[in-house]
């Protein structure tokens, strides 16, 4: 099948997804890397710290996010934008759409 989507490509649309859901909780739309892998355990993923690093790059690339790195931790801020797609306002290219309900 041309133009299906693989497992992965699925999986990465989700845990974008989540980021920015996990993300637009926060009080101040913001945690750091180490507490956002944490989280994604919750929501069934099981994922590594640099798989989460990967996909936080991949948002700010998209203005879902904004990075800060202080050290060896990254912390990321939702944007504007980012807020909307979490809500399913706005749809962002890669980013799973959340369901209605």
């Amino acid at each position: 099948m041309t133009g299906a989507k693989s497992f992965e490509e699925h999986e990465a649309e989700h845990v974008r997804l989540t980021i920015l859901r996990l993300l637009e909780r926060q009080p101040a739309y913001q945690a750091n890397d180490s507490i956002i892998t944490d989280s994604m355990a919750r929501y069934g993923f099981r994922v590594s710290r640099d798989r989460v690093r990967v996909q936080l790059d991949w948002l700010a690339e998209q203005d879902l996010v904004r990075l800060e790195k202080i050290e060896s931790i990254v912390i990321a801020t939702v944007t504007g934008r980012g807020v909307d797609v979490a809500k399913g306002h706005a749809v962002a290219t890669g980013v799973k759409r959340p369901s209605a309900v």
